[in-house]
């Protein structure tokens, strides 16, 4: 079983590319699902096939789906969503309000993808491709097993004595339900899907850009908290490249000049993940046989379904009250290493080799104490927050 995620800002392609993969890997053999998670769902615009919350099948190998986040919900948060909406109805709460209030921020994401991992585990498909939300939601999406395993820790971690007290109590005030069963059932799911989705044997993450600064940026961001958080990254698609070469009249002959100059900044910022290359297309694209165009031209006669890189782009270790930060660099020459931090921007220059850093918030708080590369790798150490001085009470 495999499990591909396309991660990218609103715009770039992402669901066309994801489509496109979906088809590719049918016509190769796979028994493939592509599913969308995303509110906003144009999946089935990009297969110009209409779909629904449980997969349609499209042609002999293919299955498409849009998930109803709002049932998924209903299906695995109803009942400890009316309990605590009973309680704080109970403390005067209003009822409307009560209701949104009794959703754990993030229960939507965990609903999508603990739906997508059962899809993936029944054995009906070789293939579940994911079109994910634009990249910041995708990320938060991605952080919230952590996040329910905190809270579900916490409520289970109450004394036996407690937790004895506490069931016949939860069961006269919502005599359905019994919360804590439902939350170690939750739980124990959200920790399987946690394992799944760092497995990178079965999950591949990958980034979906254009050659534009605010696209890479991005991007780049995502690349690090996926690292943060274990997710394996196995490719980059950059879309929409305008070949110098195909460039008429003044103003795409400029355009595509500026293009070039992104596209060398992919290539350096996200090495050494192999990387795609779509062009910009002059129509619009919809349906099996544009998807299947689409396809053959960013992956040639590669199959794109097994994992395409192995290793990791970057890792952030605990070092004592430090951190450090690894990035394999095997084609960078030995030499002096400078550095620059500006806020959660790391700028880092090796010889004639230089990379903009996109820190995550724990780093970024921190000094950057010194830099060495070695071996092909290049090891960066924060040392503690620094604190502002208190100012003296008048």
């Amino acid at each position: 079983m495999r499990l591909i995620l396309y991660l990218g800002k609103g715009g770039v392609g992402k669901t066309t590319t994801a489509a496109a993969t979906a088809v590719r890997a049918a016509e190769l053999g796979y028994r493939t699902l592509v599913v969308s998670t995303d509110v906003a769902h144009s999946l089935a615009d990009a297969l110009d096939m209409p779909l629904g919350s449980s997969p349609t099948q499209l042609s002999d190998k293919l299955w498409g789906q849009e998930i109803n986040v709002l049932d998924e919900v209903r299906d695995h948060w109803g009942e400890l969503r009316n309990y605590f909406s009973t309680i704080l109805r109970r403390r005067g709460v209003d009822d409307v309000a009560a209701e949104e209030l009794a959703i754990i921020p993030g229960m939507e994401e965990v609903v999508s993808l603990l739906h997508i991992r059962r899809q993936a585990k029944t054995g009906e498909f070789d293939l579940v491709v994911v079109d994910a939300a634009p990249t910041g939601e995708t990320v938060r999406l991605l952080t919230m097993p952590e996040t329910f395993s905190w809270y579900a820790g916490r409520v289970m971690d109450w004394e036996p004595q407690t937790l004895k007290i506490a069931r016949p109590l939860v069961k006269q005030l919502v005599p359905a339900a019994d919360m804590f069963a439902t939350i170690e059932r939750l739980n124990k799911g959200v920790e399987a899907l946690r394992e799944t989705l760092t497995d990178p044997e079965v999950s591949s993450y990958r980034l979906v850009i254009n050659p534009e600064r605010m696209v890479i940026k991005e991007a780049q961001r995502a690349a690090t908290y996926l690292a943060l958080f274990g997710y394996p990254i196995d490719g980059v698609v950059l879309n929409r490249v305008i070949p110098l070469d195909q460039a008429e009249g003044k103003f795409m002959q400029e355009l595509a000049r500026i293009q070039q100059g992104y596209r060398k900044l992919a290539y350096d910022l996200f090495q050494p993940l192999p990387i795609w290359e779509g062009p910009y297309y002059a129509r619009d694209l919809a349906g099996i046989d544009d998807l299947s165009m689409v396809a053959h031209k960013l992956f040639g006669e590669t199959d794109p379904v097994p994992v395409q890189f192995r290793g990791k782009t970057q890792e952030i270790i605990r070092d004592g009250n430090e951190y450090v930060m690894r990035l394999p660099l095997p084609h960078v020459e030995i030499g002096k290493v400078s550095m620059t931090k500006r806020g959660d921007e790391l700028f880092i220059e090796i010889g004639n080799f230089r990379r903009d850093l996109i820190l995550p918030l724990t780093l970024a708080e921190r000094p950057a104490r010194r830099a060495t590369f070695r071996n092909g790798v290049l090891e960066i150490r924060f040392g503690e927050p620094e604190t502002l001085p208190l100012e003296p009470s008048l």
